[in-house]
């Protein structure tokens, strides 16, 4: 059973944010070290999205998730990838608050899985018509989601790029963003608005289709995260969808627009 939120519009059925960590200088410092993890992570990813969109077109034009580079630097890429996903579990931890608050408890981990399979089925079936659908409207551009092709590597690289990837979005724009703006007495249901806002932002160098399908995903995962105050699940169904998404392209990108 859950309990209602204070000043949370979503009229009871959300699990109980957290209480504000004890830290020295209160709400201001808070403040601060949310725009310190997005600027390290997926704020500056979202400005460099938005000059993108503005200073290119979007109609007949490709562009790459995975840089064209050797082994090495991909998995430097994967590994600095999940620097802001680390600091944020420090973070926890110097301000002495369990990661459940986060979300990220480990003592569900197979229930979550599952849940995050089942996610990822929902996600990709309408995801899939909607990005081809954007593209063929001309509102968005074609994503290669792989890796570069005819390596030993790409497969590798695609599974290890997906689990960070997922991690990094859903432990910081949900787990971490979510909680610390409900703590901020940010209501549950404009948190996850400001979460989905974020997450669209960041995929705008795809288009508007990129922008539009994952600030319906992001209020999706969000609210999800607000019931269950889980955010594994949303790992587990993201990193699946890169991955399914990544190996299709390999699997198909002969008769694909980017092929």
């Amino acid at each position: 059973m859950t309990r209602r939120l204070s000043g949370d519009p979503s009229g009871g059925w959300a699990a109980p944010a957290p209480p504000p960590p004890e830290v020295v200088g209160g709400r201001q410092t808070l403040v601060e070290e949310v725009l310190i993890v997005l600027a390290l992570s997926l704020l500056a990813s979202a400005v460099y999205s938005i000059i993108d969109l503005a200073t290119a077109p979007i109609s007949g034009v490709s562009v790459a998730v995975y840089p064209v580079a050797p082994f090495a630097t991909q998995l430097a890429e994967v590994v600095f990838g999940l620097a802001p996903v680390y600091l944020v579990l420090h973070l926890a931890r110097r301000s002495a608050e369990p990661i459940d608050d986060f979300g990220l408890g480990t003592s569900r981990l197979g229930s979550d899985a599952a849940w995050g399979l089942l996610l990822a089925a929902i996600v990709a079936t309408v995801g899939l018509g909607f990005y081809f659908g954007s593209v063929a409207l001309h509102v968005n551009r074609f994503v290669n989601p792989a890796p570069p092709l005819h390596h030993w590597w790409t497969i590798p690289i695609l599974i290890l790029g997906a689990i960070e990837a997922g991690l990094l979005e859903e432990v910081v724009v949900v787990g971490y963003l979510v909680t610390r703006l409900q703590q901020l007495a940010v209501a549950g249901g404009v948190a996850v608005c400001m979460s989905a806002l974020l997450r669209g932002s960041y995929h705008l160098y795809q288009g508007w289709g990129g922008f539009a399908g994952n600030l319906a995903l992001g209020l999706f995962f969000g609210a999800i995260f607000l019931r269950w105050r889980r955010t594994w699940p949303l790992v587990v169904a993201h990193a699946t969808i890169d991955t399914l998404a990544g190996l299709g392209y390999i699997l198909f990108h002969s008769h694909l627009p980017g092929g």
